[in-house]
């Protein structure tokens, strides 16, 4: 009779603790785990590269509140999976990775894959990390895993099972069980919610800005409540949209909204970070986005985190939800700002006027970024899941993003990564099958990971990436002649390629689009093949999108020092 090997009991702690799909690339140190996984129900989602495997459980996690699984193999499996870790941990999503390596009675052996210490190399970038000594005592350790993700800010954690425990039959008279996977978190002191009250009973102009705070627990539903009761205005960051039905009244979007009514002489007097933290986010140290005079309040589940940049008014240790449902028990006492909202509303409209009387194709004669994309938005609809890859292109294409899926827009975070996009595509589109999931890319990102239609194909996952062809690394290039000049660039220009046929060769659907008016056929020609899928559009190089223009601007005094995406170097005089 089979016993029961470390592998299996790891696979089925896992279902205990309510997972279902584990994304994997394979690995001989894993085989006893992901036979495990087939034996215990788990679906297992191989792709073709481990960086991909790390961000699709990311995107996994963030469009269902719950953890996110990866397992990759010991040395270079682990280390292409790095920089999915560093990403999950400086966005503070809660992914569980699983690795092996060798033996631990062979160490200091010089055995294939070993020569370094992956629970050293993975502690500065994850919440806890741990190699795994006792097979038996697997429940208890994932159990502690899970707590760990979860408490306090999430984020990634990451057990290492060495082959030769991974492999070791158990006695399972030894078994440890498994203690708490979930963990409450913290309810705001009374005294903290009555004085936000009064900031609201006081304010004439408020905003609510949402973080990712308010994705695990995933509080749409309260938010949602505290929006109808109020009429406030309504804000989001990357990892929040979809908080709110894209058609309510409240939903205002991204945070270029909030700095438009700033520039147009309707700046916020009061303005709740509710699970977003000060950076670059929320305008960092500047007030075009928060002016100064507005008064700040702050929950976040951290509190290390409040007041990280500038000072706030009322700092608010607790949980997002909890604070909302605290809010809700009486809400008789908060008043209503539906004039308010209305008179933002009517600021939208500025936002995408400048841009919609440019002609469709600009000088080189390839389509508009701006017109490209609205029609992308246009056909996808308002229920799709977004994922937005690239420099330029996420910018173009952030002015459009809606989803009725909480967390259902994904975007490069904080550690900036390109070639995320895909691997978030496949997490969501596992974690939702009866939704779309169409991804948006750069060509310079998109390659990263293009072998990965091959994963889509495989595993019926109809996924639909436009690719936003300019032939160039958009922001590289636009970056370089701001600061140099025309011509001056360097490692920034792509070849002109035909991606859809890539698609094509790998079992899927592909289509090149030269013309802007079909754009937007296309998609819906991707959208109805039920296939993974390519969208080639052949962007123009040539037009630089305003930001970029802002971000790459002269300083005010000559003598400083341009940096590019980061506050320029003042240089005082002797």
């Amino acid at each position: 009779m089979a016993k029961l090997d470390a592998g299996q009991l790891l696979a089925r702690t896992l279902v205990e603790a309510g997972v279902h799909d584990v994304f994997a690339l394979h690995g001989g140190h894993l085989d006893a785990f992901l036979q495990g996984c087939t034996q215990e129900g788990i679906r297992l989602i191989d792709v073709r590269h481990e960086a991909t495997a790390g961000h699709a459980a990311e995107g996994y996690a963030r469009t269902t509140g719950r953890i996110g699984v990866c397992t990759v193999t010991a040395g270079p499996g682990f280390t292409n999976a790095y920089t999915a870790i560093a990403d999950a941990y400086l966005d503070s999503i809660p992914v569980l990775f699983i690795t092996s390596s060798p033996p631990l009675r062979e160490t200091e052996w010089n055995s294939l894959q070993g020569g370094f210490d992956q629970v050293a190399a993975a502690l500065p970038v994850t919440k806890w990390a741990h190699r795994v000594t006792n097979g038996e005592r697997l429940p208890d350790l994932v159990s502690l895993a899970m707590r760990k993700a979860f408490s306090g800010r999430p984020g990634p954690v990451l057990l290492d099972v060495p082959i030769d425990v991974m492999f070791r039959p158990i006695d399972e008279r030894a078994i440890t069980r498994p203690t708490v996977f979930a963990v409450n978190r913290p309810a705001p002191a009374p005294a903290d919610v009555a004085r936000l009250v009064e900031l609201l009973q006081g304010a004439e102009r408020p905003a609510l800005v949402l973080g990712g705070g308010t994705l695990f627990p995933p509080c749409a539903e309260e938010v949602r409540r505290f929006a109808d009761a109020t009429n406030i205005p309504v804000f989001t960051t990357g990892k929040a949209h979809g908080m709110l039905p894209p058609d309510h009244a409240s939903n205002f979007g991204g945070m270029g909204a909030l700095g438009l009514a700033s520039a147009m002489g309707m700046a916020p007097d009061l303005v709740i970070l509710l699970g977003a933290r000060q950076g670059m986010y929320t305008g960092g140290r500047g007030t075009a986005t928060i002016p100064a005079g507005a008064k700040i309040v702050q929950v976040d589940i951290e509190p290390a985190e409040i007041g990280r940049i500038r000072p706030v008014d009322l700092p608010i240790a607790a949980g997002c939800q909890e604070l909302l449902r605290a809010l809700l028990a009486e809400p008789k006492s908060l008043p209503d700002f539906a004039g308010w909202r209305t008179k933002v509303r009517e600021l939208l409209p500025v936002m995408q006027a400048a841009f919609a009387s440019l002609p469709a194709k600009a000088e080189s004669g390839r389509i508009h970024p701006f017109h490209a994309l609205k029609s992308v938005f246009d056909a996808i609809g308002p229920e799709a899941i977004i994922t937005s890859d690239g420099g330029e292109s996420g910018v173009w294409a952030g002015q459009f993003f809606r989803t009725g899926v909480p967390g259902g827009v994904l975007t490069n975070g904080y550690l900036g990564t390109l070639g995320c996009g895909t691997g978030f595509a496949i997490g969501a589109q596992v974690a939702h099958p009866g939704r779309r999931v169409v991804q948006i890319a750069g060509d310079g990102a998109f390659g990263f990971h293009l072998q990965e239609l091959d994963t889509m194909v495989r595993h019926n996952l109809p996924i639909v990436t436009v690719v936003a062809n300019n032939t160039i690394w958009g922001m590289s290039t636009h970056g370089q002649e701001g600061i140099w000049g025309a011509g001056q660039t360097v490692a920034a220009t792509l070849r002109d390629t035909d991606y859809d046929r890539v698609a094509v060769a790998f079992g899927g659907y592909g289509e090149r689009v030269k013309n802007f008016e079909e754009v937007a056929p296309a998609v819906q020609r991707s959208l109805d093949a039920n296939l993974a899928a390519v969208v080639n559009l052949e962007i123009a190089p040539d037009v630089v999108h305003p930001l970029m223009v802002q971000m790459m601007a002269p300083p005010a005094d000559p003598t400083d020092i341009v940096i590019p995406y980061y506050e320029n170097i003042p240089v005082f005089a002797d």
